[in-house]
This record gives C-alpha cells, sequence and structure tokens, in this order.
C-alpha cells in the first residue's frame, strides 16, 4: 500500500527522517474507516446585523475526543450554510440522511436566547450524526462544509501579500483537515504550500522548511505530481539557507529531469497557489 511504501522510504539511511508528528497524521488519515471521536461544540453565537439583514453566527470547535487541542480547529457558520449543506447531502444521500434530524427554520423569535441555545445543541447533534455515517464522512459535501472556506479567504489573502492573516487561516485549515483526518489529500498538499510560502514570506526559514519537509514525505510514494517539482525545488532552496541536507531532493530533481520534465518552466509554490481554482 502507499502507506507502507511511505513509510519505509522515509526510513531508509540517507531518507529524511520522518518526524513523529507526521507519523501519526498518517495513522490517523488511514483511519478513516474507524475514525477517532470528534466532538463538535459550539463555543460562541453572536447575532450579527448587515445593512438589511440580521443573522446568528454560530463558532464550532472541532475536538477530538479524550485529547487536549492546544490550538483548536474552528469554523464559524450561519444558519444559511447548515441549510445548504443539508440539502447537498439530503440529494445525494437520501437513505442515509432520513434519519438525520435538522433544526427547522422559523418564521419569528429567531434571535431569543432560547432559539439561539436550542439551534446551537441541534447543529452540534446534526454534525456529530453525520460524522459518524462512513459515508458522509468521507463526502466532499461534508468535508468542504469545514475547510473550503479557510482555504479560499487563505489563498486571497496570500494573493494579496496578507501573509500573516494568510498564515492564521492556513494553519486553521491544517488543523480542520487532520481533525477530519484528509491529510493524505490535495487540499492538503495546496495547505501545506500555503503554509510553506507564508512562513518563507515572514522569514521564518525552518518553519518554511518543515512544512515542505512534510509536503515531500506525503508525495514520495507518487512518482508524478504537479506539486512535487515545485515542493522540491522550494525544500533545496530552504535546505540550503537553514543549513539541512538537500541532496536526496536534489537527486529526486535530478529523476526528474532526466524523466524530461522542464523543471526552469516548473511554477514557483507561490504561483502555483495563485492559480489554483478553489470552488
Amino acid at each position: 500500500s502507499p502507506g507502507t511504501e511511505w513509510v519505509s522510504a522515509a526510513e531508509r539511511p540517507g531518507g529524511s527522517l520522518l518526524t513523529r508528528q507526521l507519523q501519526e497524521l498518517w495513522r490517523r488519515s488511514r483511519g478513516s474507516l474507524a475514525p477517532q471521536r470528534l466532538l463538535f461544540e459550539v463555543t460562541s453565537a453572536s447575532v450579527v446585523s448587515e445593512r438589511s439583514s440580521k443573522y446568528v453566527l454560530y463558532t464550532i470547535y472541532l475536538i477530538r475526543s479524550g485529547q487536549f487541542d492546544k490550538a483548536p480547529a474552528t469554523i464559524s457558520r450561519r444558519y444559511s450554510d447548515f441549510e445548504q449543506l443539508n440539502r447537498h447531502l439530503r440529494c445525494r444521500f437520501s437513505c442515509d440522511m432520513a434519519s438525520v434530524a435538522f433544526p427547522r427554520k422559523r418564521l419569528r423569535r429567531n434571535f431569543t436566547a432560547e432559539t439561539i441555545a436550542k439551534r446551537s445543541r441541534a447543529f452540534e447533534q446534526f454534525l456529530s450524526h453525520l460524522h459518524s455515517i462512513d459515508e458522509i464522512r468521507r463526502s466532499p459535501e461534508f468535508l468542504e462544509f469545514f475547510f473550503l472556506p479557510d482555504l479560499q479567504a487563505a489563498q486571497r489573502l496570500t494573493c494579496t501579500g496578507m501573509y500573516r492573516e494568510a498564515l492564521a487561516t492556513w494553519a486553521n485549515a491544517y488543523r480542520l483537515q487532520d481533525r477530519l483526518g484528509v491529510c493524505s489529500s490535495g487540499r492538503f498538499l495546496l495547505t501545506l504550500a500555503g503554509l510553506a510560502v507564508c512562513h518563507q514570506e515572514l522569514d521564518q526559514l525552518s518553519e518554511a522548511h518543515g512544512c515542505c519537509e512534510q509536503a515531500l514525505q506525503l508525495l514520495e510514494a507518487q512518482g508524478s505530481h504537479p506539486l512535487l517539482g515545485p515542493f522540491l525545488q522550494a525544500h533545496v532552496h530552504l535546505a540550503w539557507k537553514v543549513g539541512k541536507d538537500k541532496r536526496r531532493s536534489e537527486a529526486r530533481l535530478q529523476d526528474l529531469r532526466e524523466a524530461g520534465l522542464p523543471l526552469q518552466q516548473q511554477p514557483s509554490l507561490k504561483e502555483c497557489l495563485i492559480k489554483e481554482p478553489l470552488e
């Protein structure tokens, strides 16, 4: 399996050592059949007034059962976001969704403390129920409800040079994908690219180097990937700057050259980030 190849490649002499955190991530990302229990907790709800509309914004923490998270993974969503998720899932998984309860829309008293408290509990139960259903838990509709808005916001912030704000948003997207057990997907690689670029722009070079290392471990089992060349080139550059071993990445770049990949025309990680369509 790719997982076995990945770990053994990283443990070979001369291979970059797999960090304990990364091994842990990999074990978790492969555990999607028997997920770690994830709790969804509404930690606050605030009434937002915008010009002619008024709505409640619910902030939800994703918490691993039995573990203390120093930095929580959080989302903020309004009723209409949950309603849209509910609608999409009922279209695609009508049988599974038959037993899932969703709080009805009210015509009045939407902003009373009682309604907000009841809705908060209902949304926690709604997300927990969805997460307990295998097919739904692994569906793009469910997963992207959590991290796609952060990826889109982080991409916008990176494009406009707001690297500190972008870094916090990429980091939250990273934590969300980690909690949801999808640390081997293309979106996760893009998140690592975002983190690497922002760390580098903020002159946090060893952190940027660490993100490239992690991405290259994930790409170990893949012969070709659009981000492989850009990650290798960034890794070589950063390893040189921070005084770390770059021979393995140089050798992999040489293999790509010999396979006919025109590395001079390869986009940088930053260009890959900016061009990636995130719908």
